[in-house]
């Protein structure tokens, strides 16, 4: 029985596997036995993948240790230089190079694959046995139909993509099990230390560490580091101190315990170890020890231009956004249904680890130059039927880890800071980024209550554009029983989000109607332009923008994008940003396209569309500083989960931001019709909150 086999049976297998498929592979890089226009692409197939076991011993010997900077640097750049955008026209990575080449079916097919191999870099440098040998059969079991084919000429036409989609189909479900344990593991185990170890365990002074965990390194990396070593010791603990209290205090205003969690997921990008120590020494004395796991790479994971968990840089981003729906070749009901069953077994193997997790604390980064992706033709998008199985897939999925990690019980936080990409000011900038997130949250905390105060007495928020700018919004406020022990709106200050500046809340939905428009926005590291989104009842229900040339490319790519391809989305969140510090230095440099949704968020209204703030953690109390609860905690479609779970989320959450330059009026009116203005052209005009006005100056 397979269960009885042993650690050390089950390796000396795969060890096995590995010698006899690259025995093969090498044999394979100088056959020619397949149909000569499929050729050239096996020969590079072979040859990436023997990099890789060269890569391998790399760092099994310990060489990668031992290797001078320059050597690094230059077997980094291999690694990755099929992608990289100079190569990338004509890469089989490329499906729209694979199409030209294959034709479309095959070469969308033949781009997957080339691009999957690519998931044996962090499987060599973490000496991950299996990532290696199911890369490698998977490359062999294709090339075989191949030679197979070319042996039988009269073999009937279409059965060789045929056979060849349902290897692919079977490498994902085979496997799927095996990745998903992986995953959970990842996100709730400790012991799964890899990054944790180079954090901990490296002379950060020799930037040489950066190239220990295979991820890609470009100057940004290089210069964040050499800056963070430079930075005084007490501003660096200062960035660290923010960044944990931040994470402890969500718990607190959450009115969540702490002291029965016992993990933290660290994601951050390279170049902020020396803060990253220093977190995990804060976090070790609240009793929590990091998860940190790397940002997605392979089909099990799903790519995406916005990464998640510990990552360097991206080495082409247009590769992430051409296969990032790569399922598409093979979803269908019963990979879907072997995916949930796959996470469910996972997490229910780890159901004791995951009762204790606490949830993630970010350092995200900024400043990279914004990325406008081309849409492809050649590139794997999912049809209707499987966008509707995609959502259904997620909702449940989100059901079942919401199941073992109670998004009642844990928190999060988030921190951002910026990359020299940002340009010649990245010091001036970065210092300017220190403050704004050590900003004195008592200060914007007895503003933002006198805002609270006031809009707590109105029926509706009236939220209007100016310029260019055509927001036209009526945003419908919950009705307050006791209006002396509750209110609708957050005091957000220094915890999850940092820095401070905003108070939000979750709409009613009925009610709440009109158009929401921004001449340009980035979200999710995409840009938007010219991005207008229709409301009734809550609802969207129209969206449009302008980025391409027809409306059904614009209309596709918010829905792909921004809809997460649901067919409509609630407004999950009404808020109202007050850090006109953050604003004026995003202008003062001219980065505001560059800042991230985390800060941009604070620079005026914003609108999420998909799941409140208070997603899967409704019945908790929230409180506010001055003791008043935060009833507005739900609206019309969190509610289904009462009676109907899979109805009541939509596992999304996007942040839309009109600036202050753009916005002519922000006001509340009470159910007597009294309007009271708390912005109006970009300016704040309620009493008491003037002070904000200041940074203008």
């Amino acid at each position: 029985m397979q269960e009885n086999i042993s650690v050390e049976e089950i390796k000396e297998l795969e060890q096995e596997r590995f010698g006899l498929a690259v025995e093969r592979i090498a044999q394979m890089a100088g056959e020619h036995m397949c149909e000569e226009r499929y050729q050239d692409y096996f020969r590079k197939m072979a040859e990436f993948a023997l990099l890789m076991k060269r890569t391998w011993d790399f760092v099994e010997s310990g060489a990668l240790y031992r290797a001078p900077i320059e050597e690094l640097r230059e077997h980094n750049r291999g690694l990755y230089e099929d992608i990289l955008p100079e190569n990338y026209e004509h890469s089989y990575a490329n499906p729209s190079y694979a199409a030209e080449c294959f034709g479309e079916p095959m070469g969308q097919l033949l781009s997957f694959v080339c691009a999957e191999l690519r998931g044996m870099i962090p499987a060599a440098y973490e000496q991950s046995l299996s990532g290696m040998v199911i890369r490698m059969e998977l490359l062999l079991g294709i090339y075989q139909i191949f030679v197979c084919a070319a042996q039988e000429a009269d073999s009937p036409a279409g059965i060789l993509e045929k056979e060849a989609r349902e290897t692919a189909y079977w490498y994902v479900s085979d496997y799927y099990e095996t990745a998903s344990l992986e995953k959970v593991e990842d996100l709730v185990l400790p012991q799964r230390d890899f990054a944790a170890r180079i954090i901990m365990e490296s002379d950060l002074s020799d930037l040489r560490y950066l190239y220990y965990y295979g991820e890609y390194v470009s100057d940004n990396e290089i210069m964040t580091a050499e800056h963070l070593s430079k930075v005084p010791e007490e501003t660096v603990r200062l960035m660290a101190d923010t960044y944990t209290e931040g994470y402890r205090i969500g718990f607190e205003v959450g009115n969540k315990d702490i002291s029965i969690k016992k993990t933290v997921n660290i994601r951050y990008g390279l170049g902020f170890e020396r803060m990253i120590r220093i977190a995990i020494d804060n976090f070790a004395k609240m009793g929590l020890k990091p998860t940190i796991y790397r940002s997605a790479s392979n089909i099990f994971q799903g790519r995406d231009v916005n990464k998640n968990g510990y990552f360097g840089a991206n080495p082409n981003k247009q590769f992430d956004y051409d296969h990032k729906e790569d399922q598409a070749l093979f979803l269908d009901r019963q990979l879907a249904e072997r995916k949930l069953e796959c996470i469910q077994n996972a997490f229910e193997k780890w159901k004791e680890a995951a009762g204790v997790f606490g949830g993630p604390a970010v350092i995200d980064v900024f400043g990279e130059q914004p990325f406008v992706p081309k849409a492809k033709e050649a590139a794997c998008r999912f049809n209707e039927k499987q966008q509707k199985l995609s959502v259904e897939y997620l909702s449940k999925a989100g059901v079942i880890q919401n199941q073992y990690i109670k998004g009642d019980e844990r928190s999060f936080t988030i921190i951002a800071f910026p990359v020299p990409d940002i340009g010649e000011d990245y010091s001036r900038i970065f210092d300017e980024i220190i403050r704004i997130n050590t900003l004195d949250y008592k200060l914007y905390q007895g503003i933002q209550q006198t805002m609270i105060d006031t809009l707590d007495k109105g029926d509706y928020v009236l939220i209007k554009g100016m310029g260019e700018n055509r927001t036209d919004l009526k945003v419908k406020l919950h009705s307050l029983a006791r209006p002396d022990k509750e209110t609708n709106f957050e005091n957000c200050v220094a915890d999850v989000n940092i820095p401070v500046g905003e108070v939000f809340t979750s709409p009613q939905l009925s009610g709440t109607e009109g158009i929401l428009h921004v001449t340009r926005v980035f979200l999710h590291e995409l840009e938007y332009k010219d991005i207008s989104i229709h409301f009734r009842d809550g609802m969207i229900t129209g969206y449009d923008c302008a980025n391409f040339r027809t409306e059904a490319e614009n209309k596709k790519y918010i829905k792909d994008n921004v809809l997460f391809h649901h067919e409509t989305l609630p407004l999950g969140e009404f808020a109202i940003g007050t850090n006109t510090t953050a604003y004026v230095v995003a202008r003062k440099y001219g980065i505001e396209s560059k800042m991230p949704i985390l800060i941009a968020e604070k620079t005026g209204p914003h609108f999420a569309v998909g799941d409140t703030c208070y997603s899967h953690a409704e019945e908790v109390k929230v409180y506010n500083p001055d003791g008043k609860e935060i009833v507005a905690r739900d609206n019309e479609v969190s509610l289904l989960r009462k009676t109907d779970m899979s109805k009541a989320y939509y596992n999304c959450h996007t942040d839309i931001t009109i600036p202050y330059d753009e916005l002519g009026e922000v006001s509340v009116v009470t159910k007597e019709n009294e309007v009271i203005p708390i912005i109006v052209e970009g300016r704040f005009v309620l009493a008491g909150c003037e002070a904000l006005n200041e940074a203008f100056a």
